[in-house]
């Protein structure tokens, strides 16, 4: 009788493990066939001089930044600059507040003559100030990366930007382009997702960038790189470029979109 009753036991409980294996083996071809279910939300830049981690505020800035700087023929060591400044000013958000009337990326004050408050915390105007005040600096790509920030900012504390360097040189070779497919962002994708506005995320491009065209493999990952940054934004699913395609899932080899034109969908 014993005996009988462990068999039934012992039988049932292979029954249970087959049946649980079974689901669990469906559940994971079906999540595979599926697009994934990003839960997080965030931006991660990777290149050979190091990581960083950005909210994806401060990627849209980044990438942004790069872009106007790209529009007006900047070194990258312009960019490095730029990026220093925003860090320490604003942590490279778009804050409507500062000291006294400070507004913005980079804490532009109305009144020393940056612009108005709404051209401010515009962060393609306010780029274009920067940089515009940058390039009057003399020899401000042999100056050290504190004392070029410095002398656009005049800050109570120009030594700050300094220690910001190396983050800064870190996302020039990202959101630049010159180290490709450098940046990847994720955030929670709905379950009927709106449609892609890849032509909306094409003229607001231009209007930082200039004319959207790919005479250079960098510039086209510059593009892809900003495009993956709004992706959110503008309900970008894929960015294709170059043979290579970012999704949720990150930057994977293949697909039919070649060197002369960034594809979103």
């Amino acid at each position: 009788m014993r005996r009988s009753f462990s068999r039934a036991v012992l039988t049932i409980g292979i029954i249970v493990l087959t049946l649980a294996v079974a689901i669990a083996v469906g559940v994971y071809v079906l999540l595979n066939k599926a697009d994934p279910l990003v839960d997080a939300e965030g931006c991660v830049v990777k290149t050979p001089k190091g990581e960083l981690d950005l909210d994806i505020e401060q990627a849209r800035i980044a990438a942004t930044i790069a872009a106007v700087g790209e529009r007006r023929r900047l070194p990258e060591q312009a960019i490095v600059i730029a990026y220093a400044t925003a860090i320490q000013e604003s942590k490279m958000y778009n804050v409507s507040y500062g000291d006294r009337d400070s507004l913005g990326v980079f804490q532009q004050r109305p009144s020393q003559g940056w612009g108005k408050k709404k051209q401010i915390m515009d962060p393609v105007y306010s780029a274009n100030r920067f940089f515009a005040a940058l390039v009057k600096v003399k020899n401000y790509q042999k100056l050290p990366v504190a004392e070029a920030a410095q002398a656009v900012q005049r800050s109570a504390a120009g030594y700050a930007y300094g220690p910001h360097e190396n983050n800064a040189r870190i996302l020039a070779a990202a959101f630049t382009g010159r180290v490709p497919r450098a940046v990847h962002c994720t955030f929670p994708l709905k379950e009927t997702p709106a449609a892609a506005r890849a032509e909306e995320a094409q003229r607001d491009l231009t209007r930082a960038l200039g004319a959207v065209s790919v005479p250079s493999t960098r510039r086209g990952w510059l593009i892809a790189t900003w495009s993956v940054a709004h992706a959110q934004q503008y309900g970008l699913r894929r960015v294709a470029f170059d043979g290579i395609t970012w999704s949720a899932e990150g930057w994977k080899n293949g697909g039919k979109a070649g060197s002369t034109r960034v594809e979103l969908s």
